[in-house]
């Protein structure tokens, strides 16, 4: 088969590899149809790292897919051949102190696709996943949608784990695949208040156009004032989604006493910085986001039934030959981009 590969700092290739195999009585073989370009991978990408999670070249990244099921170990009861699923990338163990306490995105054994040190991933042609990562999709889900699914569990995970959303004012700051799926998951919650910033024209235009009611560049305007003349009392949650440490200042100018910064993006530095003064005096509760938990299902159910529409985030699609092009797109922020997605 065919596989896309890491060979370098901002360096791809394609490659031929040995069809995977089922090994496991619980083993599902699947043949991508659809991948999504994920901003951590382009991290991988750009830096051959994440933080502590270092890339040995040759190496495939990817985890946000989706595909067909060719064939199934003797276990396996879940899914069967010819059936189209989203792809769950985490792997847990299912049996440490962390799986056991409902926490399986935070398990001590736990192998991702796409992650250095744990497993490679999905740019390529078949792939072989334990049926718990394969969830079925209704004939009217498109493999973009299923794929899409993942990020989408992400932003629900997120606003899940923050306030109650009914009424509540909401910042997303930075609005790429993620800072979008917490706009479709908090609305889809009830929120009506949403106020996004991002450094991308076009991708400010795309919030608008999905529902915020505010959207600027806060290179270029004071997002901090335009918001606070809008929300005098300030704003109950802010989700950082862009992974600055100018975006996390600017949250907790944002954020009304009491309120909850919700911290999912990856940072390529090492530490962050808090103003301890306006944390201790606003009594800012800070909650980190893993992945997700638990919300895959929720969120598939949610696209089903069409509470929420992702139909605006793929802005760009390139065939499995291209992938380089599409890592450089959105390495580069070209276009407008917000999210690419890889056609098998």
């Amino acid at each position: 088969m065919k596989a896309m590969v890491l060979t370098g700092i901002r360096k791809m290739e394609m490659q031929s590899r040995p069809m995977p195999a089922l090994q496991g009585p619980r083993d599902v073989l699947i043949r991508m149809k659809t991948v999504g370009v994920c901003g951590s991978d382009v991290h991988y990408y750009n830096l051959g790292r994440i933080g502590s999670q270092v890339v040995r070249f040759p190496f495939a990244v990817g985890h946000e897919g989706a595909g067909e099921v060719v064939a199934v170990a003797a276990e396996v009861t879940r899914v069967k051949p010819g059936d189209r699923i989203a792809i769950e990338p985490a792997m847990p163990c299912w049996e440490c102190d962390q799986c056991r306490a409902s926490r399986p995105h935070t398990c001590r054994k736990l192998r991702f696709l796409g992650c250095p040190g744990q497993a490679e991933g999905c740019l390529t042609e078949y792939l072989v996943m334990p049926e718990t990562s394969c969830f079925k999709i209704p004939e009217g889900m498109s493999f973009t949608e299923a794929a899409i699914s993942e990020p989408l569990a992400i932003g629900l995970y997120a606003v899940n784990q923050s306030v109650p959303l009914r009424n509540a004012s909401v910042g997303i700051l930075g609005f790429g695949p993620i800072g979008m799926s917490v706009l479709l998951s908090a609305q889809a919650k009830g929120a009506e208040r949403i106020y996004v910033t991002d450094l991308v024209e076009e991708r400010l235009a795309l919030a608008r156009e999905s529902g915020a009611l505010w959207a600027g560049q806060p290179e270029r305007v004071d997002a901090v004032g335009e918001i606070r003349n809008r929300e005098p009392h300030l704003l109950d949650v802010v989700f950082e989604c862009c992974g600055k440490q100018e975006a996390v200042n600017q949250a907790i100018a944002l954020l009304k006493p009491g309120g909850k910064l919700m911290l999912i993006g990856i940072p390529s530095f090492d530490s962050w910085s808090f103003p301890v003064d306006a944390l201790r005096h606003k009594e800012i509760c800070i909650q980190n986001v893993r992945r997700q938990n638990h919300t895959l299902e929720e969120t598939l159910d949610l696209l089903g039934n069409r509470s929420i529409d992702v139909g605006r985030m793929t802005t760009h699609r390139f065939p499995f030959e291209r992938t380089p092009e599409a890592f450089e797109m959105v390495a580069s922020y070209a276009d407008g981009v917000m999210k690419a997605m890889i056609d098998f």
